[in-house]
């Protein structure tokens, strides 16, 4: 497995990590169980995968709770904890309150890397609560910095990140006394906004980038070989017209037609190339020396296993070359929007 330092901090990732929004079980993902769980965590150990990334979010901390009952036993310096708080649960009591929360539910007296989630502002914090008190008197970012700067000098968290934070934040942030050691964004095949200004950014600022939906939720591992064969809850990207799914925030159109061409081409190449799509995927999202490390979310420690082996052999050159031209009319359909789940009038990720 190869390793990468984040931007210019001491923490050192695995460039593929585990996602672990799945653990604990729940609606989204279906049952769960604690022994698959912890088969999972010790495979990706043996495999080198020693990032583990989970959020109060994900199940209502159920995930926390069920990545630390399958960790146990594991030496603590052996793996890497990521979690992230909710920007509703900022503010300078609270982000300290649910940071102890996150760490009683894993289990662990620190976390190698705490993010806040989304952006400091309205519209994102709309999206997780609908308290008529949090958003009369929404979280401040000063007190937030503070709560975080408090929670690093008193050993309970070693680096400090942010998630889905665009240009604008990044730059508050720094202002205000933290230097984000990661930026996790979405970035994969068919989602480049990153690429436009903020990898560039983050790679002169020395701020690492990590990003989740490394497959888009199964869209890249060949599993479907039609958009009509998708879950709805799999659809409520920009990439779908909205009528796809019920949860779908984004009210627009999409570029569907796009996205199946792109898709039917880079299946050609795979299939030239004799490797499989998420392999391909994989290799692609990880060839650039400015991103840290991509999730991979899989409750299968096969699957792990076999993403694991796919990545061993680099891209060429050539082939990064022909998939980034294969993928770029649907990254310049889909514009600088880095997120993927609001319409770009009012993405979540923008200053101020």
């Amino acid at each position: 497995m190869e390793f990468r330092k984040a931007g210019d901090s001491d923490l050192t990732l695995p460039v593929l990590g585990l996602g672990c929004w799945s653990f604990g079980g729940g609606d989204y993902w279906g049952e769960s169980h604690p022994e698959k769980e912890k088969k999972l965590v010790r495979t990706a150990v043996e495999l080198g995968v020693t990032y583990f990334d989970t959020a109060e979010l994900y199940y209502g901390g159920k995930s926390e709770t069920a990545l630390g009952r399958a960790l146990k036993g594991i030496p603590r310096d052996r793996i890497v904890i990521g979690s992230k708080v909710l920007p509703s649960n900022t503010g300078k009591k609270r982000t300290i309150e649910h940071c102890e929360a996150s760490l009683k539910r894993i289990g662990t007296d620190y976390l190698d890397l705490y993010m806040v989630h989304w952006p400091i502002n309205e519209r994102s914090i709309r999206t997780f609560t609908d308290d008529p008190a949090r958003l009369a008197d929404p979280p401040d970012v000063e007190g937030t910095i503070a709560a975080l700067l408090k929670l690093r000098d008193d050993g309970k968290i070693r680096h400090i990140g942010v998630s889905n934070f665009g240009i604008g934040w990044l730059e508050a942030f720094e202002r205000l006394g933290i230097h984000a050691a990661v930026n996790q964004v979405a970035y994969n095949v068919l989602s480049r906004a990153a690429e436009y200004e903020l990898i560039p950014f983050c790679r002169n600022a020395g701020t690492g980038i990590m990003g989740y939906s490394v497959l888009l939720q199964g869209v890249l591992t060949g599993k479907y070989s039609s958009l009509d064969e998708l879950p709805p809850r799999y659809c409520r990207t920009r990439h779908f017209h909205y009528s796809r799914s019920p949860d779908t925030r984004h009210r627009e159109t999409g570029c569907e037609a796009l996205l199946a061409s792109t898709l039917d081409q880079l299946r050609a190449l795979s299939g030239e190339l004799g490797t499989g799509l998420a392999d391909l995927c994989l290799k692609w999202a990880i060839f650039r020396k400015d991103v840290t490390c991509v999730l991979a979310g899989t409750r299968d420690p096969e699957k792990l296993a076999r993403n694991v082996r796919g990545i061993q052999e680099p891209l060429s050159r050539d082939v990064y070359d022909r998939i980034n031209e294969i993928s770029r009319p649907l990254m310049e359909a889909m514009g600088p929007s880095l997120d993927l789940f609001e319409s770009a009038s009012r993405d979540r990720t923008t200053w101020p």
